[in-house]
């Protein structure tokens, strides 16, 4: 579960965010691409985490950025 979600843009006028939150105890952070891929910055997950937390902070993201 991911809880604590932040996203803040890179740049004022170019597609991008900073996203960080707690995941199973531990603070992650990436960037966020417009086009959807996520670069892991600070405690990247497990592989076996890694496709159900891209889908959770995909819809976050969708609820949060483009809604």
């Amino acid at each position: 579960m991911i809880t604590h979600f932040q996203w803040e843009p890179l740049h004022k006028n170019l597609p991008g965010w900073k996203i960080s939150f707690y995941f199973n105890k531990q603070a992650v952070k990436a960037l966020y691409h417009k086009d959807g891929s996520i670069e892991w910055t600070a405690n990247p997950p497990s592989e076996t985490d890694e496709t159900k937390l891209k889908s959770m902070i995909h819809d976050l993201m969708i609820f949060h950025v483009y809604e």
